[in-house]
């Protein structure tokens, strides 16, 4: 019988349901694991159903049974499967962990997605370390924070970072999780909850990097313990020290790869616009005939990621006309679609994921925020970063054909377009020698495995 394999400490990491949510959280087990580290991923069961395939030696463990409760289709919607998720996922949380106490490897920390502040209790209940995990950006969690500051009646603190002209965090397109009470409504309410009880974290963690919200993290780290352990993309793509490292191993959708990247091949470098709104965001049917014929009048090639909800907002005959020029799929392996040397250009929601792909990758983004946190990345995406531009809305939010077409001309051309890809260049280093080894985040990271292997 082979040996057990002897690990530095067990860590269990608790991401929240979402391919958002996991993907960077699976990311950063890879780490953990590639380090000595033990690492067990607990989650719904149909998450660990999908994720079997690519995990590699993480152990997989769910703790509620959504399938036989329908998942977000259950009752009650978003709202009935999170009150359940909790008060299922709570119980099984804390039988997993006190059955491993028996183990020759016993939870040492507990890693959980900061929607899901309740882990939180259960491991200081428990008599263990925990660290919050944001999925979205600094700067987005800040402008949270002082938003939570005012709904308790409390003086905000000083501004985070000088962000002149950031346009509120929208609010359209996001599913009820039940009536309003009082000003606030009830997304903001759940959201805003993540910093109920963050004082008692023990790391407070972000997929970023020091140098790409420099400001932000030193006003952050006089709150809570920061630690920026970005970006969480496939090592591969980045420093390569993570063996086998290739893919997230999770996806809700299955991607036509080789028809994208036969596709992609025959194309020339730089020339190709990408065009993709990631697993939640969704653009309108007015929206999607401006993007079709903004796509349709410009001279660039394109690659544009239409789900099987939206393809009925296409104008008539497009698919047709557009087959010499473009290629139109329901899903596509994004880090491999940005890694191919014939995209020039991402026109992108903005999704925290999908912008950190496109910095560590340097492809410059057309930016088009929907609702949230993309909003404050879309703004660091031109005004901070410079490596993007966003398209002027009129009153009701819509970007012309025109305003699209202008902004990849602006993004793949000309003085502008140069400056921007230096840009995009200069990120994409600075990705890379973060995580590579003596770089901040993986300085962190280290200190994070130093403090549980003496604990």
């Amino acid at each position: 019988m082979e040996e057990e394999k002897a690990y530095g400490a067990h860590v269990m990491v608790l991401p929240f349901h979402g391919q958002g949510h996991i993907n960077p959280m699976l990311q950063f087990s890879k780490r953990l694991v590639s380090k000595g580290l033990k690492v067990t991923v607990t989650t719904t069961l149909s998450n660990t159903k999908t994720m079997q395939a690519g995990a590699g030696s993480i152990s997989l463990e769910p703790i509620y049974d959504d399938c036989s409760e329908g998942g977000l289709g259950g009752p009650g919607g978003f709202k009935g499967f999170i009150e359940r998720f909790e008060a299922s996922g709570s119980r099984g949380l804390i039988e997993l962990i006190e059955k491993l106490e028996s183990s020759n490897y016993p939870v040492k920390c507990l890693v959980y997605d900061a929607n899901l502040p309740w882990a939180l209790d259960i491991a200081k209940r428990l008599g263990l370390p925990g660290a919050a995990f944001f999925t979205q950006s600094c700067a987005a969690i800040a402008s949270y924070y002082s938003m939570h500051q005012e709904m308790l009646g409390e003086s905000p603190r000083e501004p985070a970072f000088p962000m002149p002209g950031l346009p509120p965090l929208g609010l359209p397109n996001l599913p009820s999780l039940g009536s309003a009470s009082g000003q606030c409504p009830p997304i903001v309410r759940y959201i805003l909850n993540q910093f109920s009880n963050i004082e008692k974290a023990d790391w407070v963690l972000f997929n970023s990097f020091d140098k790409l919200e420099y400001e932000v993290v030193k006003w952050m780290g006089k709150l809570w313990p920061v630690k920026t352990i970005g970006p969480t993309v496939p090592s591969v793509y980045l420093d390569n020290r993570v063996e086998g490292d290739k893919g997230y191993g999770f996806s809700l959708y299955k991607p036509d790869s080789d028809a994208c990247m036969k596709w992609l091949n025959t194309k020339e470098t730089g020339s190709v616009v990408y065009v993709s709104f990631g697993s939640a965001a969704s653009l309108n049917a007015e929206q999607m005939e401006e993007m079709a014929w903004a796509l349709k009048q410009n001279n660039s090639n394109f690659l544009w990621v239409v789900k099987t909800s939206e393809k009925n907002n296409l104008p008539s005959k497009f698919l047709e006309e557009m087959s010499d020029k473009g290629l139109v799929v329901t899903w596509c392996p994004q880090l491999e679609v940005l890694a191919h040397h014939a995209v020039g250009c991402f026109i992108t929601h903005c999704g925290w994921n999908s912008t950190v792909e496109a910095l560590s990758f340097g492809v410059p983004m057309v930016g088009m925020p929907q609702f949230l946190d993309q909003m404050t990345n879309a703004h660091f995406v031109e005004k901070v970063c410079g490596v993007g531009v966003k398209p002027r809305v009129d009153e009701k939010g819509l970007a012309s054909r025109e305003e699209i077409d202008r902004c990849i001309k602006e993004v793949m051309q000309g003085e502008k377009g140069e400056e921007i890809k230096r840009n995009a260049t200069m990120w994409k280093e600075l990705a890379k020698e973060a995580v590579n080894e003596g770089g901040s985040s993986d300085k962190y990271i280290d200190e994070i495995i130093d403090r549980l292997m003496s604990a």
